[in-house]
């Protein structure tokens, strides 16, 4: 079931005049041009979210000794030393 809700918004004249002509163009009214663009705007935003970040962890996992997190260069150091026996 369709359900329409009635709403007022307030644009200014610029984009009022933009609205109407651009409604008129496209051969809709100033309601349904509106909402075909929100539409779109709303679908363009949801296919362009990140999907949701997961955190892959092994359990009872501990850090190498000499492995600083804070710098992401330590563990590239680490690797260097053990890989060409620095």
């Amino acid at each position: 079931m369709l359900c329409i809700v009635r709403t007022t918004i307030s644009l200014d004249e610029h984009l009022g005049r933009q609205v109407r002509r651009r409604a008129a163009a496209q051969g809709l009214s100033v309601s349904a041009f509106i909402c075909k663009v929100l539409d779109h705007a709303l679908k363009q935003r949801m296919q362009s979210e990140p999907p949701p970040f997961h955190l892959v962890t092994v359990r009872n996992a501990r850090v190498r000794a000499g492995v600083d997190l804070d710098s992401s260069g330590s563990l590239d150091t680490q690797d260097d030393r053990a890989r060409f026996a620095l």
